[in-house]
């Protein structure tokens, strides 16, 4: 007889599901089959931080006559990420439980520790935050508004055929020298914030907007002006109250493990008046950097010497970020409700916990949330096992795991792989993290979700050669199905949809800056445009969808179906990645659901009948 004996994701097993908060009741609990003559048990766990217990398992019952239940409870005292099996005594010697695979367990067959995830007990989030939709921009790329600018450097290339390919010109090195400019500005997103309430969207993600030398803003140049051609300070100013009066705030992009070597800071290109690092050793900011022998051989983010590294424990540069009357202030007196930080998992932890404070005595309601391409709660980074979601930190992270599942699903079904990673990610995360999790399936670093789920695999190492690459009108129209189902996901698993400007528009693109072109506005994909419309109700309209349970169902033969489980209803997702129609039997206790989006219900709700690459959003009183 084949014996799970253990499995972290059944609440009889353990209980409760998932990370806990610290001083919490842990119950576990483990079948053995009766034959292997189990003498004890015990629980045997141990944290990061070098505590570690051997405790005793009492023996429960049994259950017929095969299996023996034993259980424990245990209450972790203090945040952390601990690690835990289970030692079988028997008169053949000790026997070993492990995790194979998605919180499966098996005596003796090898696999590794379980992660138990411990947060701090007054954690809380935003909750503003989980309960909109949060909308990507890229400044220069997103709107227009025609206003004439002042003190834009005339060195820049400035474009005037809005919507015209973006430039790629490399040197003969490869490097990038030269970056063109459509202009887009802060007067251009206010004039556009009706369209966005139309979208549900809450909170817009700005890409850098401080003054900086390149069209994406991620070398700055000065942290406490705004680039001029996207308008002043007052201009941001207005931005973020008429945006406030629609119920939408502003996060801002923090990049702060580095800056511009053409920086009033570094000076490289002798830009700025004041004293660089580079110029001289006296420079108030020479101590920001890294220099290995100054002035040339200096430490470059990845390598990439138009980028030095700053030193973010130095405590000039510190105070300067996070201090009283820091950048972190600044901005959120001005009227921004939160920030995103770029490359957070190469910022220490005494840089993130002075930021936190900052950020949080500013404006305790803030949205402070990291870029981390991995499972947060388990990261190794410096050496050391991150902290960011425990508490005092990040309030959340871009999920690029649910995102890269997602798309991947869409695009060959596997169903199987999507469940793993959503099912992993809901065990590992802080429910307040969790909520508030930035789910997007595109950005200004990947390819577009439409190209990507067109099927068209077409990759060059010269990014050159994508330049008048179209997708064909049958790789556009599979593109879209596929966007339309994976957007369904996007709106409907645990944490909050980031729509990547222009994608729910139809914008196609390959890598950056392919990827990153003028929203098309006036040649909308209409259609496409109302479907996301009609997400974004969905989503405001059901509390489910906000802080509801995620209770997987089924995931197999490119199917997978779950529900989000809340006070007041229930929301039923079933998405069909196949070529033809399928109809799937619910389970009992959602018989009688009705169909918000997707799928056709027969049989009193019995029976939903879901169409070729779709998803289906049911709900159930």
């Amino acid at each position: 007889m084949h014996f799970i004996p253990y499995n972290s994701r059944v609440e009889y097993h353990k209980y409760p599901f998932g990370a806990v908060p610290e001083g919490t009741a842990v119950t576990f609990r483990v079948i053995l089959p009766r034959y292997i003559c189990c003498r004890g048990v015990d629980l045997v766990i141990a944290s990061d931080e070098g505590d570690s217990a051997s405790l005793p398992m009492e023996w429960e019952c049994m259950e017929g006559e095969n299996e023996e239940w034993w259980r424990v409870e245990y209450t972790p005292s203090a945040m952390g990420i601990y690690w835990y099996k289970f030692t079988v005594h028997t008169d053949g010697g000790d026997m070993y439980i492990l995790c194979l695979s998605n919180g499966c367990g098996a005596i003796n067959m090898g696999g590794d520790p379980w992660q138990l995830t411990v947060y701090e007990k007054d954690l809380s989030t935003p909750s503003w935050v989980r309960e909109g939709v949060i909308y990507q921009i890229f400044p220069d790329r997103f709107c227009n508004s025609g206003i004439k600018k002042n003190g834009v450097s005339g060195d820049r290339i400035l474009r005037s055929d809005w919507g015209g390919e973006p430039m790629w010109a490399p040197d003969e090195n490869g490097d990038i020298n030269e970056y063109d400019f459509f202009g887009g500005d802060f007067k251009g997103i206010e004039q556009k914030l009706e369209y966005l309430a139309s979208l549900s969207v809450s909170c817009i993600y700005l890409n850098p907007v401080f003054e900086a030398h390149s069209n994406h803003r991620y070398d700055t140049a000065n942290y406490e002006k705004t680039d001029p051609l996207l308008g002043t300070q007052k201009d941001f100013v207005s931005l973020c109250r008429a945006a406030k009066k629609l119920g939408i705030r502003i996060i801002l992009d923090g990049v702060f493990s580095h800056t511009g070597a053409d920086s009033k800071y570094f000076n490289k290109n002798n830009r700025y008046k004041n004293i660089g690092a580079y110029n001289s050793k006296e420079s108030e900011y020479y101590k920001w950097y890294k220099f290995v022998h100054w002035p040339d051989d200096y430490k470059g983010w990845w390598g990439i010497k138009i980028l030095p590294e700053t030193n973010e424990e130095q405590p000039d540069y510190l105070e300067y970020i996070t201090g009283e009357n820091g950048i972190l202030r600044k901005w959120l007196r001005l009227g921004a409700s939160g920030w995103r930080l770029d490359v957070a998992d190469e910022l220490p932890d005494v840089f993130l916990d002075s930021l936190n404070r900052a950020v949080k005595e500013e404006k305790p309601d803030a949205y402070i949330l990291g870029e981390v391409w991995e499972d947060a709660t388990n990261k190794i980074s410096y050496g050391v096992r991150r902290r960011y979601l425990l508490g005092g930190q990040l309030d959340s992270v871009m999920n690029y795991p649910f995102a890269e599942a997602v798309l991947d699903f869409a695009e060959t079904g596997n169903a199987e792989g999507l469940m793993s990673v959503v099912t992993e990610i809901t065990e590992n995360y802080p429910k307040p993290s969790l909520d508030t999790l930035m789910n997007h399936i595109g950005t200004h670093d990947t390819v577009r979700a439409l190209t990507r789920l067109s099927g068209d695999a077409t990759y060059f190492d010269d990014r050159r050669k994508y330049s008048g690459l179209r997708l064909s009108e049958e790789q556009r129209d599979r593109g879209i199905r596929r966007l339309k189902m994976a957007a369904a996901l996007q709106y409907t698993l645990p944490g909050v949809p980031c729509v990547y400007y222009g994608d729910e528009a139809g914008l196609e693109g390959y890598r950056d800056p392919f990827n990153r072109a003028c929203y098309p506005w006036g040649n909308e994909n209409t259609e496409l445009v109302e479907y996301y419309r009609r997400l974004g109700k969905i989503r405001k309209d059901y509390s489910a969808l906000h802080e509801g349970r995620f209770v997987p169902v089924s995931a197999a033969m490119g199917c997978i179906a779950y529900a989000r489980v809340g006070e007041n209803e229930t929301i039923v997702v079933i998405s069909n990645s196949n070529g033809h129609e399928i109809n799937y039997h619910l389970q009992p206790e959602w018989f009688g659901v009705t169909a918000l989006m997707g799928g056709e219900c027969s049989d009193c709700g019995e029976n939903v009948k879901i169409a070729p690459h779709t998803t289906a959003v049911l709900l159930k009183k």
